[in-house]
């Protein structure tokens, strides 16, 4: 109990904090450190998802938040730090957040990979020095049955997102209304 009340007191202030940059920039993990959890994430994407190398041989890009954490007690807020990959290697860094408010309680941390699938959609991205996930782009959040191969699907929108946890591609969760900020590493 008292590791999710400490949860979501760090989240809470990094998610107030990191709208305004202060708090973020201290608690920035290493390039190095990104890296090799990227690297992870990605490894488990590619297990887990059924045809999950194909299909990230095809995209464009890929941005991948391999440590994201989410709490609220009333207030909450999301957080996490990660890279962007172009031809498997990373060139820009940046962090993701959010806040909110009402009635939430709990905590939870999972994965977020950004796979953009159009140049048009990652040319806009990496342009922009703030991107908001529904106002800026549309991230479309992938959900499909265990077992069908992820390059049988029609994916419409230029950017899909999934969100893994340690118990696998998750369900409902929405990327709308998450900051993206580009950090100098």
């Amino acid at each position: 109990m008292r590791k999710i009340i400490n949860a979501v007191t760090v989240v809470g202030l990094l998610a107030v904090a990191g709208t305004f940059g202060s708090v973020s920039s201290v608690l920035a993990a290493s390039a190095e450190e990104i890296n090799i959890k990227v690297d992870g994430t990605l490894n488990e994407f590619k297990s887990e998802i059924t045809g999950g190398a194909e299909f990230l041989d095809k995209a464009k890009a890929v941005l991948v938040f391999p440590d994201v954490v989410k709490a609220g007690l009333i207030v909450g807020g999301e957080y996490g730090e990660g890279a962007l990959r172009v031809g498997g290697k990373s060139v820009q860094y940046y962090n993701i957040a959010s806040a909110s408010f009402g009635f939430q309680i709990g905590a939870q941390q999972y994965a977020i990979v950004m796979v953009f699938l159009e140049d048009e959609a990652l040319a806009k991205f990496r342009e922009s020095s703030g991107w908001e996930a529904g106002v800026d782009g549309s991230v479309a959040v992938a959900e499909w049955g265990v077992g069908k191969d992820i390059n049988t699907q029609n994916f419409k929108d230029p950017i899909v997102g999934f969100v893994l946890s340690n118990k696998g591609l998750m369900a409902g969760i929405s990327l709308e209304g998450s900051k993206i900020t580009r950090r100098d590493k």
